[in-house]
C-alpha cells in the first residue's frame, strides 16, 4: 500500500502526517522561500531539490483552499514554495481569476505541468469553472491526472503538446517545469503528440464561440501555439503568455503587438497596475529578473480588456485578500 501523503493546509498553516524530520525539512523549505523572495527565488529550486535527497519519496497534498488539493513530491524544488503561505504564485493571474469567478469561461491550461491552475479554477472559490489541462510529458501527465482524480475529476487532462498544427514532436529537458518541444530535438527526447488550440473545437472539446482564458506556459512555443488558435483568438478570449525574462527582444509580446490584431497588457508589479504595451520598452523596465517569466495578456476582446483594466480599481485586490 502506498504511503499516505502529508497534508498541508495553506490557509491555516497546519501540517499533518509528517514525521519530525519531515517537519524540520518543511521549516527549512519555508525559511528558504521567505529569504529567496527578496531575490526572486534565485537558487531556491536547486537548494530545495538538494534537501529532497534527504527525504523518503513521499507526496504532499497542499490544500490551496477548502476545495482545492494540489499534490506533488514532498521537497520538489519548484512547488515547495507553496509551503510559504506568504508566497503568491502568479499573483496577477490569481487576481484576474478570482475577479472572474462570475464569468462563464473555460480555462485552457496549456503546459499544465501538475495542474495547479486547473485545480484552482475548477474549485468553488474560483467559480467552479470548466478547465482542460494539456501537458505533453509522460512524467508530468500522471501527476496531472492524479490531481484531477483527487479533486473529483472536475477538469479534463490531455496528454499532448500545443503547437501550430497536429503532428509529432520531440520533448526534451531535465526539469519537470521546463520540458519543451522548442529547439533542435535532443537525443533520447520523448516523442509526443502535438495538437493546435483550434483542434479542441474540431474535436468537440469546446464550442467555437465562448469565453476563454488560454494559459500558455509552453516553454518557447508560445508563438506557434497562438498561430494554432486563430479561431479562438476571434472569440472572447485572452492568451496569457509567458514572456521570458532572459529574452531582450521580447519576442512573444512583439508577436502579439506586431503580428496579430490583439492588444497586449502587462502587470507592473512595482505599481501593482495593469498597463497597455504600447511600446515594447515598457518590458525593459518590468522584466528585471532574467530567470523568471512574466505574464503578458493578449486579447482582442473588449469584454476581457475592460475586465483586466478594471482590476486597477483596487476592489479586486481587496476581494482577493478577504
Amino acid at each position: 500500500m502506498a504511503q499516505q501523503p502529508i497534508i498541508f493546509d495553506r490557509v491555516t498553516g497546519v501540517m499533518t502526517g509528517a514525521n519530525p524530520w519531515e517537519r524540520v525539512i518543511g521549516l527549512a523549505l519555508i525559511a528558504g522561500s521567505k529569504v529567496g523572495a527578496y531575490i526572486y527565488h534565485r537558487g531556491y529550486n536547486g537548494a530545495a531539490n538538494t534537501l529532497k535527497m534527504f527525504l523518503p519519496e513521499r507526496d504532499i497534498n497542499v490544500m490551496l483552499n477548502d476545495d482545492a488539493a494540489f499534490s506533488f513530491p514532498y521537497g520538489d524544488g519548484y512547488w515547495s514554495k507553496l509551503l510559504n503561505r506568504t508566497f503568491a504564485y502568479e499573483d496577477e493571474l490569481e487576481l484576474l481569476l478570482l475577479d472572474s469567478k462570475d464569468v462563464d469561461y473555460t480555462l485552457l491550461d496549456c503546459g499544465a505541468n501538475y495542474g495547479y491552475w486547473s485545480v484552482m479554477v475548477s474549485s468553488k472559490r474560483f467559480g467552479s469553472h470548466k478547465a482542460i489541462a494539456i501537458e505533453p510529458s509522460s512524467l508530468n501527465y500522471p501527476r496531472l491526472a492524479h490531481n484531477a482524480k483527487i479533486n473529483g475529476n472536475r477538469y479534463e487532462p490531455i496528454n499532448a503538446a500545443i503547437g501550430s498544427a497536429r503532428g509529432k514532436a520531440r520533448l526534451s529537458g531535465t526539469k519537470h517545469e521546463q520540458f519543451s518541444i522548442a529547439g533542435a530535438p535532443e537525443a533520447g527526447g520523448e516523442e509526443v503528440d502535438v495538437i493546435a488550440l483550434d483542434n479542441l473545437i474540431d474535436d468537440g472539446k469546446i464550442p467555437a464561440k465562448g469565453k476563454y482564458l488560454i494559459k500558455l506556459d509552453v516553454e518557447g512555443v508560445e508563438i506557434e501555439a497562438m498561430k494554432g488558435g486563430q479561431r479562438l483568438a476571434q472569440t472572447d478570449s485572452v492568451f496569457i503568455c509567458e514572456e521570458h525574462g532572459n529574452d531582450p527582444t521580447h519576442a512573444v509580446t512583439r508577436y502579439i503587438v506586431e503580428q496579430t490584431p490583439m492588444k497586449a497588457i502587462i502587470h507592473d508589479p512595482v505599481a501593482d497596475k495593469f498597463e497597455p504595451v504600447n511600446d515594447l520598452a515598457i518590458l525593459d523596465r518590468i522584466k528585471v529578473a532574467s530567470h523568471v517569466g512574466y505574464n503578458v495578456f493578449g486579447t482582442s476582446s473588449a469584454f476581457w480588456e475592460d475586465r483586466i483594466y478594471g482590476l486597477n480599481s483596487g476592489a479586486a485586490r481587496r476581494a482577493m485578500n478577504s
